[in-house]
């Protein structure tokens, strides 16, 4: 895996990650707000596109491939279980930009077209402390990778295969 592959930090607090993606535009928009699309590389659920709309995130990261793996023990509940999470949209700029609420922190998917291709940046910001930069970028990291394989036509692996050891990554790459 190429460096470029990883998020970096490039702020206190801001993890960022960039991917090339299939186009046209609009193509990947849906892989964001469209509920199925987005079911099968993050969560699915409601989002009310404008600014202070609802977001309603289901993850269920055993359903992100046909392909089923044991997660690691520690996500062992979450993973059977699933998670909701409830948030808000806090900027929409249909098919280029998309900032939502993610607990105390924000997450920003911005779009560029770049030939047939489209660049994804992801910036994930006021995260609290290192240790949550580590875990939020395996996470991210993860469903990025899951996003290609579904912008590509092609069946992903299992979420904690592909999950690995890339948070132990991310403790190494990350000062202290």
């Amino acid at each position: 895996m190429t460096d470029a592959a990883y998020g970096r930090i490039t702020a206190p607090a801001e993890v960022r990650f960039e991917r090339l993606l299939p186009g046209p535009i609009e193509t990947v928009w849906q892989f964001l707000v469209d509920s199925d699309k987005r079911g099968q590389w993050l969560a699915s659920g409601p989002m009310e596109l404008k600014e202070g709309g609802a977001v309603e995130l289901r993850f269920q990261h055993r359903d992100l491939s046909p392909h089923k793996v044991a997660p690691p023990e520690r996500y062992k509940e979450m993973d059977e279980k699933g998670h909701v999470a409830r948030e808000r949209v806090l900027r929409v700029e249909p098919p280029r930009l998309l900032a939502i609420s993610w607990g105390k922190s924000e997450v920003t998917f911005e779009l560029v077209p770049e030939g047939k291709n489209v660049r994804l940046i992801l910036t994930h910001r006021h995260l609290p402390d290192r240790a949550d930069m580590v875990q939020t970028s395996g996470g991210w990291h993860t469903h990025l990778d899951i996003l290609i394989e579904r912008a590509n036509g092609r069946v992903p692996g299992a979420f904690w295969t592909v999950f690995g050891d890339i948070e132990g990554e991310y403790e190494k790459r990350y000062p202290r």
